[in-house]
């Protein structure tokens, strides 16, 4: 079992690093379709500089050796990043498959990733 989990784990995180680091240079570079699926949500346009950046800074984090604590948080963000960008489609009315798959499908990348890491990439809490 510990080489298909390994597996999932590569999988989900290979999947989730080439999503996070399309749309956050995407973003970065306010590519007209990013624009256009994030203004009609009420955010302004230099909100996209910021998540942007943060996704690109996430993958690194994600993908280099080492850095435990850093990749908790990136996981984290990317977390809350997905489901803040799912729920803000759903409030304002945006029920477009388009919309919603892209941050449904990354949350299950970043749960699995998350979940399946090997050991050398996880914070162990030594005094239990």
């Amino acid at each position: 079992m510990q080489k298909g989990k390994l597996i999932i784990y590569w999988v989900a995180t290979l999947l989730l690093a080439f999503g996070m680091l399309g749309s956050g240079l995407a973003q970065i570079f306010h590519v007209k379709a990013m624009i256009d699926l994030v203004v009609p949500l009420g955010y302004p346009l230099y909100f996209l500089y910021i998540i942007g950046v943060w996704k690109v800074l996430g993958v690194i984090a994600i993908l280099v050796p080492k850095f435990k604590l850093l990749k908790e948080w990136a996981y984290a963000g990317f977390f809350f990043l997905m489901t803040g960008a799912f729920i803000s489609h759903l409030a304002s009315g945006d029920y477009a498959v388009k919309a919603l798959l892209g941050p449904l499908m990354q949350t299950i990348f970043i749960i699995l990733s998350w979940y399946c890491r090997p050991a050398d990439r996880k914070i162990i809490l030594v005094n239990q």
